[in-house]
């Protein structure tokens, strides 16, 4: 074997090592029961919404800033929990004037109502990596009971060696059920969501 093919394979080994040392770390760590609690790391974490535009078109926004917790316990579904936050101010719509009027009073009021909360009330396992979470959600200051389904879509080591899960769920709600009315003819009434979130275990 000639020197060339001893530094690639030296090379190959100081890459691949700390990954299979990191990965082996996360699955010996992993509780071997109760709850596993897990923080949305917001960088890695997406809130996207759907509404209609004059009954036109489908229009598509964000919100950059999700936050929160879930504890998940396959063996005991009552002891999951599910705690998410979106920061409304972190709407995004790639328009600055149309997300100035979104943060207004016609719409999110985003100095009274900062936050967009689900918590929640009871966990159901309904499948392999499916669940069923009702809970209460609270948007413009109202609060109602909602509904979802979240996928766990994946799980495993992430690059510094930390347990890490990925979590998405998609609903609709009516926005006039919280309170927010302005400019129904223009924009729809019904709202959907697509929340997928990647968080780490503590």
């Amino acid at each position: 074997m000639n020197r060339h093919c001893l530094i690639a394979i030296a090379a190959a080994a100081a890459v691949l090592l700390p990954l299979l040392t990191a990965q082996k770390a996360a699955e010996t760590t992993a509780p071997a029961g109760g709850a596993e609690t897990y923080t949305i790391d917001p960088v890695h974490s997406n809130t996207w919404f759907r509404i209609r535009h004059l009954n036109i078109s489908n229009f598509y926004g964000r919100f950059n800033e999700t936050e929160g917790t879930i504890a998940i316990n396959d063996a005991d579904p009552a002891a999951c929990s599910l705690d998410a936050r979106v920061k409304v101010a972190s709407v995004d719509t790639h328009n600055a004037d149309r997300d100035q009027h979104l943060k207004s009073a016609e719409f999110f009021e985003v100095e009274k109502y900062p936050l967009i909360a689900f918590k929640s009330t009871a966990f159901r396992k309904v499948g392999e990596q499916m669940y069923e979470v009702k809970g209460d959600l609270t948007l413009h200051g109202v609060t109602r009971p909602l509904a979802v389904k979240l996928e766990r879509t994946g799980s495993g080591p992430g690059m510094k060696g930390e347990y890490r899960a990925g979590f998405e769920t998609t609903f609709e709600i009516k926005r006039s059920d919280f309170g927010m009315t302005q400019l129904l003819g223009g924009v729809g009434d019904e709202v959907r969501l697509i929340v997928s979130v990647e968080a780490v275990r503590q």
